[in-house]
């Protein structure tokens, strides 16, 4: 079982957190995107209204263990103080001395938050030891870093045997009850989209889904592996050459099983891979020997955003083409249309993966969408049907 703060008071305790502030900072060292930082601030302000005091721990890029000036999490701390009004002590530590010190000088009302974990190696090796010594800084633990619930490191795993009380944020808690829903207890038909470059990322989350979802409709880069196990040419386009066998399997499987997996049956192509390139708009079996394939075509479009709308559960990670190229990002953002279309319907919208999330903030569509996940890696593996490590920790 795992517990909820919302099951319980923290008045007069010290707090230890661990959240995903591991967010994008500017040259200048600015926060550039805070969606991290907000969406952890329910869990910080119910501390803080209990008469709690959180102390915050998370990571910060990957500085390989030791102090690294760019990758300091004081630039969070002066954004959550200038921007958002929290009265925020900094810790130039997560451990030791200075560490303790923060802590003992904080009141009710203040935020701890203490220097990145990772400018220690033992954090990366779920050292026991160093778990201790975070562990000594807080009175109960919880873990609100779901986008980091897929390592077991010692701020998300070891740390949780030290503690007796061990709770969920919100966050994590919202994470875990629309995937789980969406994975245990689908409204159908249930339909996934899955997108990105590579089928090789995708491979133990397609062959999951395929036993829980009606139909899985395919874009990206990674469709033409697919195309090419159905024997087409596909020009220039990406390939995995050695996945090419294991998406015959993966359809042979689709087919047996009657869930249907869609491959575009158009594509937008291009006589080059750049924003200013020609392009024009073919079938998959017309596709030229120097093509590159950018996006999925209008037929495509079309037909994904109608299934989409007959969905009442919709699952969707990766983008449908080259999105960072404004000339062929219309496809992934027919998808994001579609899915708030869906929601606004009544059904139920997951998005999760690095771009297809960028989609939806760009197009301003998230409070249209039911539950956007905050975790790339760690949302990938729970639709894969992995325990996450840093879940498994919260369990009492």
């Amino acid at each position: 079982m795992i517990v909820s703060i919302f099951e319980t008071n923290f008045n007069s305790k010290k707090v230890l957190v661990r959240v995903d502030f591991n967010v994008p900072l500017s040259s200048d060292g600015k926060v550039e995107d805070d969606t991290r930082i907000v969406e952890s601030l329910p869990t910080i302000d119910k501390i803080i209204d209990d008469g709690g005091i959180p102390i915050l721990m998370s990571h910060l890029g990957r500085p390989k263990g030791n102090f690294d000036p760019k990758y300091s999490l004081k630039p969070v701390a002066d954004y959550l103080h200038n921007h958002l009004g929290y009265s925020v002590i900094f810790a130039p530590d997560c451990i030791g001395e200075a560490a303790e010190k923060a802590v003992k000088s904080a009141k009710p009302g203040d935020v701890v938050l203490l220097e990145n974990v990772r400018f220690h190696k033992e954090e990366t090796e779920n050292d026991t030891i160093f778990a201790e010594k975070l562990a000594l800084l807080g009175d109960c633990y919880v873990n609100d870093a779901f986008g980091s619930a897929h390592r077991a490191h010692a701020s998300t795993y070891a740390i949780a045997q030290f503690f007796h009380d061990k709770y969920a944020g919100k966050l994590m808690m919202d994470e875990l009850h629309y995937l789980g829903k969406v994975l245990n207890n689908p409204r159908r038909p249930f339909l996934a989209i899955l997108g990105g470059a590579k089928i090789s990322g995708k491979i133990d989350v397609i062959k999951n889904l395929l036993q829980k979802c009606d139909q899985i409709l395919i874009g990206g880069g990674m469709a033409f592996t697919f195309l090419k196990a159905k024997g087409l040419d596909i020009g220039k386009s990406i390939l995995e050459e050695d996945k090419i066998e294991l998406a015959k399997e993966l359809l042979n499987e689709a087919e047996k099983i009657n869930v249907p997996i869609y491959i575009p049956e158009d594509y937008i192509v291009a006589d080059e891979f750049s924003n200013e390139a020609n392009s024009r708009c073919v079938s998959a079996n017309d596709i030229n020997a120097n093509d590159y394939g950018m996006d999925i075509g209008y037929k495509t479009r079309e037909l994904y955003k109608q299934l989409i709308l007959q969905a009442n559960t919709v699952i969707w990670n990766g983008p449908m083409g080259v999105f960072e190229f404004e000339k062929f990002s219309e496809g992934t953002k027919v998808i994001a249309l579609s899915l708030a279309d869906a929601t606004q319907k009544g059904a139920i919208t997951v998005v999760g993966g690095g771009d297809s999330v960028s989609a939806v903030n760009k197009l301003n569509l998230k409070r249209q969408i039911t539950h956007v996940s905050t975790g790339g890696g760690a949302s990938l593996e729970f639709l894969e049907g992995k325990t996450l490590p840093g879940v498994a920790a919260l369990e009492i």
